[in-house]
């Protein structure tokens, strides 16, 4: 099991972070070594909508496509995902916007474990560095957008 929680404030509205990190269709174009984002469906649900995508990371030697549950609920500013298929035995990922003066909160977690030992104690070297740059990333993106 590996986890990583943050919380970072940020001088962007939690609907403008909202929407940024809800819009996974574009995330090929600003996350770190994710080369491919696919919606397959999306379905309505109590208080939001459920999305099923598909995301290609590649690092080095290392390419691999893997499906997640995205659940995005506006009004709570809240979005869940759940692991599909691909090379994790699971994973699931939190994100958590709420505004406050000058801007909002943004609370990211997130826990997995992947089904190769080889490729969890891989993971597990550069894993904390990897969640902060994909994290900065969001935050630029939000600075290229809003800012």
């Amino acid at each position: 099991m590996t986890t990583h929680s943050e919380t970072r404030t940020l001088p962007y509205t939690a609907q403008q972070m909202y929407d940024l990190v809800a819009d996974v269709a574009r995330y090929n174009e600003f996350l770190p070594w994710c080369s491919a984002a696919r919606i397959n469906k999306r379905t309505p649900i109590e208080g939001g909508e459920e999305i099923e995508a598909d995301l290609v990371i590649s690092f080095k030697v290392f390419r691999e496509k893997f499906g997640s549950r995205v659940r995005l609920f506006p009004e709570q500013k809240r979005i869940e995902t759940t692991y599909i298929d691909g090379p994790f035995k699971y994973m699931e990922s939190v994100w958590s916007f709420r505004d406050i003066d000058g801007g909002s909160e943004v609370h990211f977690h997130v826990d997995f474990e992947f089904k190769s030992a080889m490729l969890q104690r891989l993971i597990g070297v550069v894993f904390n560095e990897a969640m902060t740059r994909i994290v900065r990333a969001f935050e630029q993106r939000a600075h290229k957008l809003y800012g």
